[in-house]
């Protein structure tokens, strides 16, 4: 059984242990990254894959409407969910774009370094801890 959740979405990938004077996104940090994102990609992408298999044997005209209900419900379950992940693709495919250009790594709102562990626990990451903590408090606050 998978002990976290790395190992249960990506299969596992060791954390980066980076060298003592390795520069901050590195060529292998780099590399590293894109693993991970190519994978995650991938296992969603055969997510996709097996819903609409299970959508086209599943799919039945049930004579009980209370069935053809509960089924209905199912398949729209699934397909919300298929949407969420639909666009966390685009975002993985974004940040596979912020790799190739060297921006990967740098907080969008105030350009620091966002930080390895970081990274590891969220690869799409776009901003440091500090400026995400500032937006949700100001979220929060505002409603919007």
């Amino acid at each position: 059984m998978a002990t976290n959740k790395k190992e249960s979405l990506l299969g596992f990938i060791e954390p980066y242990q980076s060298s003592k004077d390795e520069e901050y996104m590195s060529e292998a940090m780099r590399g590293h990254f894109v693993r991970i994102l190519e994978q995650w990609k991938q296992n969603l992408m055969e997510e996709v894959d097996r819903t609409v298999s299970h959508m086209k044997e599943e799919a039945a005209n049930f004579a009980d409407p209370a069935d053809r209900a509960t089924q209905e419900e199912e398949f729209s379950l699934e397909l919300r969910t298929r949407d969420r992940e639909r666009k966390l693709i685009k975002k993985i495919d974004k940040t596979l774009e912020s790799i190739e250009s060297d921006d990967y790594g740098f907080c969008e709102t105030c350009g620091i370094e966002i930080g390895l562990r970081r990274l590891e626990a969220r690869p799409t990451a776009t901003q440091c801890v500090d400026c995400k903590t500032l937006d949700e408090l100001r979220e929060k606050q505002t409603g919007a």
